[in-house]
């Protein structure tokens, strides 16, 4: 204790009042740090002594060329842990993304959280026939312009396949509708590997050319490894064309527990994260550096209806857990949080939503995808995207902590 303003006082007391004029951020932990190198020491040695299927040629040659030993025959690639190592050294800790003014919008890293829509939805809901359908060119269009007038989401995304173009361009149909309808910037995928080179051309057309595009990235492209350890010749080609062009690649690892995963909660964020280091490592070798973001939409799966209810509590475990894991490597992370498996617009569905919303938030995860959704991520609905700007906006303010 010391004299100060003729009290005596703890210099704990000192401390501790400073530390209560710090804004004070809440925050879940899931592992204990010895679990997270754990976890991470596993997946190594299962990229080390199982390896990856990798089915792109291109991929297999970068990996043949930086030290991977490959078994040409079975394309199994089993990849040493120094170069796992250096490719998640190479990868930024920090990314931007920018909308079509060229205003930063989006700062994934650290603990910053930001929501965007889920994508890639089959059907819409349609609360006037209460029945979920395949959407339309105007369904997509209603999408775009109602996610660009709601605060809560930072980006867009190409939350729905239009039904009505024939399938061969319906992932740039998407990629169209949504830049000609909202200035966000845009959470999006390929479905086949020749529409990359013109959803490349028409983001540079709005950024004004490739190389401002590469500056100030304004889209971010899933990419998916197929469960368990496995590339397949599209997203493997995502990955390097993403890494090569400068477009923010998404990794979306998806373990189901019991089916294509270990059965228990960590052995499916150990499966996550060896499939995800194998992407960062194809990823950084065409272009050390280029951003990339460690994320997924795993489920701890329903063996007796055959289901993946992404509004369990043991998904939303996986998926918090996953993210720190993401965050020990040092990479931005995302997840497919704050969505329902419900039918409909109901109890079910905005107890679901808020539940992962809130886990998602105070989990620290960067980029969160997911609002709107229903029925196992298969449908989007406008009125739960409205109601969702509400939840999303209240956990925003929930980790914004207090002052």
């Amino acid at each position: 204790a010391k004299i100060a303003d003729g009290r005596i006082v703890g210099t704990g007391w000192i401390s501790g009042r400073a530390e209560l004029e710090k804004k004070m951020n809440p925050r879940i932990t899931w592992w204990t740090e010895k679990a997270r190198k754990r976890i991470v020491d596993d997946a190594k040695r299962i990229l080390e002594e199982i390896g990856v299927f990798v089915e792109n040629d291109e991929a297999l040659k970068l990996l043949d060329g930086a030290g991977a030993r490959i078994d040409r025959k079975s394309r199994q690639v089993r990849i040493p842990a120094g170069l796992v190592e250096k490719a998640v050294e190479s990868a930024p800790s920090k990314i931007s993304l920018y909308n079509r003014r060229g205003e930063e919008v989006m700062d994934l890293g650290g603990d910053r959280v930001h929501f965007n829509p889920g994508s890639a939805a089959l059907r819409i809901y349609d609360p006037k026939e209460k029945r979920a359908r395949t959407p339309v060119t105007a369904d997509l269009v209603k999408f775009a312009t109602l996610i660009d007038a709601l605060p809560g989401y930072a980006a867009q995304s190409t939350g729905l396949i239009a039904g009505d173009v024939p399938r061969e361009i319906q992932d740039r149909y998407r990629l169209f509708i949504a830049l000609q309808h909202s200035a966000k910037p845009v959470v999006t995928g390929t479905f086949l590997v020749d529409a990359f080179k013109p959803m490349h051309e028409m983001l540079s057309a709005v950024a004004g050319d490739a190389e401002k595009l590469r500056e100030k990235p304004m889209a971010i492209f899933d990419c998916c490894p197929s469960p368990p350890l496995k590339w397949s010749d599209l997203t493997a080609q995502a990955l390097i064309d993403c890494a090569r062009t400068g477009i923010v690649a998404e990794l979306i690892s998806m373990p189901l527990t019991g089916a294509t995963s270990p059965v228990t909660l960590a052995g499916a964020v150990v499966q996550h994260c060896a499939e995800s280091l194998s992407g960062v490592v194809i990823h950084q070798l065409p272009m050390p550096g280029a951003p990339i973001i460690y994320g997924g939409s795993p489920a701890c799966f329903d063996m007796r209806k055959g289901t993946t209810p992404m509004g369990a509590v043991e998904t939303m475990m996986i998926d918090g857990s996953y993210a720190e894991i993401g965050k020990h490597l040092g990479l931005p992370v995302q997840a497919y949080m704050a969505l329902s498996d419900s039918k409909t617009v109901d109890y079910q569905a905005g107890m679901e939503t808020a539940m992962g919303a809130v886990i998602a938030a105070l989990s620290g995860i960067n980029n969160i995808s997911g609002p709107g959704m229903l029925d196992f991520e298969s449908c989007q609905s406008l009125e739960k995207l409205v109601l969702d700007n509400d939840v999303c906006r209240m956990a925003l303010r929930l980790v914004e902590g207090i002052e």
